[in-house]
Order: C-alpha cells, then structure tokens, then sequence
C-alpha cells in the first residue's frame, strides 16, 4: 500500500493541468460511484489527478490515486484492494483505467456494496457501454463524457484568458454583444486554424510530432479499445482499420454498406457494427434523419473531430468540410444534430435549421429568415448570421 501512496503523491505534484476543465464542474461529486468515459490521450488521468490536487492535501491519505495497468491488480480484485485501503481511512478512491482489471464491473458492484463510506472515481474507455453491457451498475454508477479541448479552452490555454462558456441559447440570442466581450481581448481567426488542425487533444502542448502522436493514438483506440472491450478476435483488425480509412477517404456522405462489405470481405451488418464501433470510440460520428437511429444505414458518416482529417495522409482536406465537422463536434455534447440525405442544412434538436457556410463565398448566398447561418472566415456576425468559431465556445 505504501507504495501506492508514494506514487500518487509524486504524481499529485507534478500534475500539469494549465486548463481547468468544464466537466470538474459539471459532475455531481457527492456521488459515491462516478465513471469518467472518454477517448484516448483526452486527458482522464490528468482529470483524476487534478481532482484530487483540488479537494485534498498531497499527503491526505483518505485519496488514493491507482491504475489498473499495474500488474499487481492482475493477482488482487479491486473490491480486497479497496478493503484495505478503507481500513486504513481512506474514502475516496481513483481508479484509472477499470477495464483492465478481470471482472471490473463485479468489483466495482461489490465495492459498493461492502463499503457505504467509499467514494470511487473511475476513468474507462468512450468504447465501453457501462449500463448496457453491465447490468451490476445499473442505478448506482453516474457517467459522464469527458471531450477534447473546445476551442474556447484552446484559446484560454494559448492566450491566457478566461473565457466562460455559453448555452447555444445564449449565442444565438445574443451573439453579437458576447463578441464585443471577446474580440478587444483576442482575435479568434488567429487560432481557429491552429485549433482545426491540431487543438483538440490535450496533447498538441507536448513536445511531440502531433500527427504522429495523434496516429498512434488512433491505432491504439482500434488495436486496445475496440479489440479488448468488444471482445472481437485480432484476425478481424485489419478490416476495422481498412473500413475506417475508406471511410475517411470518402469524406463526409452517405456509407454504400454494400460497396464497403464486399471491399474488406464481410457482411453489411457486420459494417454497420464495425462503424458503430468506431463511432463509440469517437473516431467517427454518424448522422441520421430525424427520428432515425443505429442500426440504419446513417445519411452521413464523418470524422469525428477536424484533427483526424489531417492526420489521415494524404487526404486532401476541404475547408467546408473541415468547418462541418468542427460544427458536429462541437454541438454534439448537449444537442442532437440531424440531417437528411440531401439537405444541405443540419437540424439541431429537431427544430433549429443550421448551415454552415463561407463568408468570403463569391457566390451569393440567400439568406431565409428560418435558416441560422454559422459563417466561418468572419469574426463577427449579425441576426441570424453567427461565426462559426463562437459555437467553440459551447463548453
């Protein structure tokens, strides 16, 4: 156990979180059972650390840091480890990455169960359905989805600012005086490229070639995530990266599941699982009509976010696509976002019609008083013509 204690505080110390993440606020601490799900290399061991920086003295041993890559947990269940560490006086427990632990949700059951003082905070991967496929969590574990940076926390990381968040209601109704607030402090247009490109994962600010980081990230969501937590047999890899880079060779459109069944040699259902797949562990997003859902073929299928455009060589990037992508991903957090086959427009919680269009655009775009227009290469905006980058201020 010592040696646990040791680990956490070194790791306490040296913790290196410059952006204060929306989500610490959001959560319902007095909990007793959370789950954190996110993506690879997002930031959840920095978020469990942080957590325990904010709420505890480094040398408190009521918080214990822990990680299930260690071996040692391969020889002791979480729920003995737990006992333990409750016998000494600890209440909160922080268990960082649960599913590599052999019948985590079992152990995580019994903990709460044995002991009605101990609070646990566990990170798992976005793949990992935690009600559906674990029925002994059912009504005793809180989830929460912690994303990539948005662009306004990109933005307070690079500039220094303190930007706040604001609801979709508070941009639309009141845009152009929440510019006035932004624009005398930092023009956006100077990092809104930088943030398309690279801003999403929290690792852009390390040392290290991002593209590369960011491919052996994905590699790892498809070869780790996928592969351990939907029990799917290693024969079976080659077709779920093969299938996701047709994907995103083709750009954001319909999929033709027939066309992409027989190019990697299995069935439609099995595509349609194997994007789903791929969904759940944010490298794509799938679009759908209204009222529509998995397991239907979806209207689009797109990247998840504007960073794995460019790290999917050597595809040529189009800057309108890149801006819609930017659009889905930011509103997909707290809104339900729609779209039929041949609309140009997205339908953003079955009744806002949103397009996303280019200012600079030649040729003239009409304007419809039903229709928000989500302009980008423009800072400002007017009416019903918003830019773009202020929907990276949604959280």
């Amino acid at each position: 156990m010592e040696a646990f204690f040791r680990t956490h505080r070194y790791l306490v110390e040296h913790v290196n979180a410059p952006v204060r993440r929306t989500l610490m606020d959001e959560i319902d601490w007095s909990n007793r059972m959370i789950g954190i799900k996110g993506t690879r290399g997002i930031g959840k061991t920095t978020f469990l650390l942080q957590y325990a920086k904010e709420r505890f003295d480094v040398n408190d041993r009521q918080c214990l840091y822990i990680n299930m890559n260690n071996f040692y947990f391969q020889g002791r269940g979480i729920a003995d480890f737990a006992g333990e560490f409750c016998r000494h006086g600890g209440r909160v427990l922080l268990i960082d990455q649960v599913f590599k632990q052999p019948d985590w949700s079992l152990e995580l059951r019994k903990c709460y169960d044995l002991y009605p003082y101990l609070k646990i905070v566990f990170t798992g991967s976005s793949v990992m359905r935690l009600k559906d496929e674990n029925p002994e969590l059912n009504g005793i574990v809180k989830s929460y989805n912690l994303r990539g940076f948005s662009f306004r926390e990109f933005i307070n990381l690079l500039t220094g600012n303190n930007f706040r968040s604001y609801s979709l209601e508070e941009i639309l109704n009141d845009h152009e005086r929440i510019i006035k607030q932004i624009l005398p402090k930092v023009s956006p247009s100077q990092y809104f490229q930088d943030y398309i490109h690279h801003g999403f994962y929290p690792f852009f600010s390390e040392h290290r070639n991002y593209s590369e980081n960011l491919l052996k990230t994905m590699n790892m969501m498809t070869e780790v995530d996928i592969l351990l937590i939907k029990q799917i047999e290693l024969k079976y890899l080659t077709k779920i990266k093969k299938l996701f880079y047709m994907l995103a060779e083709q750009g954001s459109k319909a999929p033709n599941v027939s066309q992409l069944a027989k190019d990697i040699e299995t069935s439609r259902a099995t595509v349609m699982n194997y994007i789903k797949y791929l969904t759940d562990a944010r490298l794509l997003n799938m679009i759908y009509p209204v009222g529509e859902d998995f397991p239907k073929k979806p209207s689009k299928v797109m990247l998840h976010n504007s960073n794995l455009l460019y790290a999917i060589y050597p595809i040529h990037v189009e800057k309108q696509e890149a801006m819609e992508t930017f659009f889905v991903n930011s509103l997909w957090k707290d809104h339900k976002v729609n779209q039929n086959g041949r609309d140009n427009f997205y339908l953003v919680d079955g009744k806002m019609k949103f397009r996303i269009c280019d200012a600079d655009a030649h040729n003239k775009i009409r304007y419809a008083p039903d229709t928000i227009y989500a302009r980008y290469n423009t800072e400002i905006g007017k009416d019903n013509q918003i830019p773009l980058w202020l929907l990276g201020f949604l959280y």
